[in-house]
């Protein structure tokens, strides 16, 4: 019997010992940051950061990203809605990692780390067990904890936060929002969906370590970075592995959300126009715009109430967003209004001067796409209460 406990016992010590040989870098090993540049769609609008692994003598040259979604989790996607979803950390092999990029033509540009050989083991230690099934989950969140803040938090934690990162040359105070609309166009539906949906609580100032939520700033903040022990550079040598081909984009201004929402600006002062002149009033105009403006006021609410996401909050959207116009239907459809009503409606003019003040003083930056469809329910508004 003691003879099989010691056999045991032998055996898993070679195994583990096998194990920890396996996972152990030669000193030819090199760590790399790499930066993927934007794609072309909203959800890979502002790119992508990873580790690159590669030591040759071990025949190792992996990927660890922190960006897949877990779509196994219960409940995907009210839990994505609820900013409850629980991101990955992925695997990949190098290899592949270039062909997906490059394939979409999404630059990568690659950082090769100064770090001394503990410290490759630390990095790469830490990439192991975290990637292990019970530790791969993490709370994402798009400010404070993606894809590209794993990058600055990990390499801290490699370097037991003995890196300093410095601003960059051409680096500029900005707001989150700035930070965010400088990667988009500010005439897009995208860029309008995100200013409606998030509130003035990125409209203040990010930090300098702030910055580094997005993949690019990761690199040029990473570029001026020193590892205070011994005052050397972080990054140690730097090259662009994949150049993005420029393809000529045709240009999109009649899909826009300017162009299309002018539109509709024009035609609901085209029928307020012609109520005016025919002493009337088109009651499914104002059914349409009280009861679009109020469930889109029940949205905002939602998302600053009943969800996790931190940018959500404090959106003065609701000034023009109001939602407590899905309730004036029953009002709008009468020929002989509420006197209550009138007033409710000088109040919603009221909110719309509120909202430009809030504008003008940088309370909250609201999407330019929204100002034909403001004017437009100004006019609106003003008609009803003269009309009413």
């Amino acid at each position: 019997m003691m003879q099989k406990i010691l056999l045991f016992l032998s055996f898993v010590f070679v195994l583990f010992t096998s194990k920890a040989q396996q996972n152990q870098l030669s000193t030819k090993a090199e760590i790399s940051v790499l930066t993927v540049g934007p794609g072309t769609s909203l959800n890979d609008a502002f790119g992508h950061s990873a580790f690159r692994i590669k030591d040759r003598v071990k025949g190792i040259d992996v990927v660890y990203g922190y960006g897949e979604y877990d779509f196994d989790a219960p409940n995907f996607y009210l839990k994505f809605a609820q900013g409850k979803l629980h991101y990955l950390i992925n695997k990949t092999s190098f290899s592949r990692f270039y062909q997906e990029y490059s394939y979409f033509n999404r630059s990568v540009k690659e950082q090769v780390l100064n770090l001394n050989q503990t410290e490759k083991q630390r990095l790469y230690d830490y990439l192991i067990n975290n990637y292990k099934p019970e530790n791969r989950k993490y709370l994402y969140d798009f400010f404070f904890d993606n894809c590209a803040t794993k990058i600055k938090d990990v390499t801290q934690i490699a370097l037991l936060d003995s890196v300093t990162f410095y601003p960059p040359k051409d680096y500029k105070e900005a707001t989150f929002r700035t930070l965010i609309q400088n990667n988009l166009n500010r005439n897009s539906w995208g860029s309008l969906g995100i200013d409606v949906a998030l509130g003035s609580v990125i409209d203040r100032t990010a930090t300098p370590e702030q910055h580094m939520f997005l993949p690019d700033n990761i690199h040029s903040f990473f570029a001026n970075a020193t590892i205070k022990n011994s005052n050397t550079p972080l990054v140690k040598e730097s090259h662009t592995i994949y150049t993005k081909k420029e393809i000529p984009q045709p240009s999109s201004f009649l899909s826009s959300p300017l162009f299309i929402l002018g539109v509709v600006g024009l035609f609901i002062i085209f029928i307020t126009y012609k109520d005016y002149k025919n002493q009337t009033r088109s009651k499914w105009l104002d059914v349409s715009l009280f009861s679009t403006t109020g469930l889109i006021g029940v949205l905002i609410l939602l998302l600053w109430f009943a969800t996790d996401h931190l940018g959500t909050h404090q959106n003065y959207n609701l000034l023009w967003a109001f939602a407590l116009n899905i309730f004036m239907i029953g009002q709008l459809l009468k020929n002989q209004v509420s006197t209550w009503f009138v007033k409710y409606v000088k109040l919603l003019i009221i909110l719309l001067c509120l909202l430009t003040l809030h504008w003008i003083i940088g309370v909250q930056i609201f999407a330019i796409g929204l100002i034909p469809l403001l004017l437009a329910l100004f006019v609106r508004y003003l008609f009803l209460v003269k009309r009413l």
